[in-house]
């Protein structure tokens, strides 16, 4: 039976979830650490495409961030250069991770071309072009929904 995953819309195949999708890329990145090279991506791809893991906030930050990173080709390493004191926990006035009572959400519905699944199904050896890819789609759609601030 195949289930539709709540958070992305996307259908599960014989019941694997976008999570385990996830704990499977993150095993892959730590098996083999040339694999970290899209690791920001996958988190943010992963957790844009499930918009309620994030607080409202977190949500808008992410989406810039992840075009700072495909439309920018801003490094992960100039980010945090970049952004350190405005992410900093002691230092921030704002919440990333949702709460029961405040999550992110779209105000557009959004039809994501590429998921955790398609990344997976691209196999080990074809994780970093997937994770690249995944970035640029996932950006592509929140632009064409109307999604992207």
């Amino acid at each position: 039976m195949n289930e539709i995953c709540p958070g992305c819309g996307t259908q599960w195949r014989d019941g694997i979830t976008c999570e385990a999708h996830f704990h499977q890329m993150l095993y892959w990145e730590h098996e083999n650490s040339a694999n970290w090279e899209v690791h920001h991506l996958m988190v943010l791809c992963y957790h844009l495409q499930h918009s309620s893991l994030y607080a409202p906030d977190g949500l808008a930050t992410s989406k810039k961030l992840l075009l700072t990173f495909v439309d920018g080709g801003v490094s992960p390493q100039e980010v945090r250069v970049q952004s350190r004191d405005i992410v900093d926990s002691g230092k921030r006035k704002f919440k990333i991770t949702a709460t029961p009572d405040l999550h992110g959400a779209y105000a557009n519905p959004i039809r994501w071309s590429l998921t955790a699944a398609d990344v997976i199904d691209a196999g080990i050896d074809g994780y970093i072009d997937s994770g690249y890819a995944w970035a640029k789609s996932t950006l592509e759609a929140l632009k064409s929904s109307g999604n992207l601030d």
